[in-house]
């Protein structure tokens, strides 16, 4: 492969930078927003962006086949809306950084869905990865709070940032059968449009009332999460994937955490400990474990 059909170096790391931050910018919105408030000013912020990408550049997307709505809304509503409000209602009482951890945990999720439905064998490896991330897991959901590690609100929480995984590693293994029909870019633009109107019973007083009584540092976090890791983040990351394979460029994606651990030790002076960085390293290993196996 010739330099000239290789991604810049922006277009690659951009994306990883960008939704490294949306965990501490996740952070900083829920302080004036409930977590479905916040869910929803995002993702509508989204969708008209994404609306007007269309208007713009209407040949970058596949065309729409009426029998593919309720699938393209089911998959945008589990996999895009409940994500949303399972990771926002997690931070709630848990860090960015040990929340980004345990989302990164999706490619564990992906295999586990991949043997069951997709009936793909488990060898000892892909275990011992999913045995040792889940060790990972286990730690950080323990050393990620100030609060009680036991509780029943906390455990909720670090529970709620587990399913949005759990969906997450769905909704990739729920489209590939309509990837054969319409692009990346296009699902991905499609499933937030159709699923997000999953979030209209959602809407109520204390939205006009929280938005309303928002601070420009809100606003701020709502935008940035809309503009840049959702929608710069994405449509970066589908021009990298044109030019080299998903396989290939997958390995960038360890790097999500480490920097949302990083961007949060700055932004709200978390502690790192050993502990943390022990967990860390745990999840790290295994998703690598189960990386390998892709190239062996």
């Amino acid at each position: 492969m010739t330099d000239s059909k290789r991604p810049s170096l922006v277009v690659l790391w951009l994306p990883i930078v960008l939704w490294a931050f949306a965990f501490p910018f996740i952070k900083i919105g829920l302080r004036e927003l409930s977590p479905v408030n916040l869910t929803i000013l995002r993702l509508f912020s989204t969708c008209a962006i994404f609306l007007c990408i269309i208007a713009l550049a209407p040949k970058k997307f596949s065309s729409i086949r009426k029998k593919d709505i309720i699938p393209l809304f089911l998959l945008g509503f589990v996999g895009v809306v409940v994500y949303h409000l399972g990771l926002n209602y997690g931070e709630t009482l848990m860090s960015p950084s040990a929340a980004s951890l345990i989302i990164a945990t999706i490619p564990l999720f992906m295999v586990v869905f991949a043997a069951v439905f997709l009936k793909e064998i488990i060898t000892k490896r892909i275990l011992a990865g999913i045995l040792v991330s889940a060790l990972g897991v286990a730690i950080i959901s323990l050393v990620g709070t100030k609060e009680n590690p036991f509780s029943i609100s906390y455990l909720t929480a670090a529970g709620a940032v587990l399913l949005a995984a759990i969906v997450g590693a769905a909704y990739t293994i729920a489209g590939k059968r309509l990837l054969e029909r319409y692009n990346a870019l296009s699902l991905t633009v499609y499933a937030f449009l159709f699923g997000s109107l999953g979030l209209l019973p959602f809407l109520s007083s204390s939205l006009v009332t929280q938005a309303g009584a928002m601070s420009w540092v809100g606003w701020s976090a709502v935008l940035f999460l809309a503009v840049f890791p959702t929608v710069i983040g994405y449509v970066l990351w589908y021009v990298a994937l044109e030019k080299i394979s998903a396989s290939s460029i997958g390995v960038y994606l360890y790097f999500v955490p480490v920097f949302s651990t990083i961007a949060s030790s700055f932004m709200f002076n978390e502690p790192v400990t050993w502990m943390f960085v022990l967990g860390a390293g745990l999840v790290l290993g295994g998703l690598v474990l189960l990386n390998h196996r892709k190239h062996a």
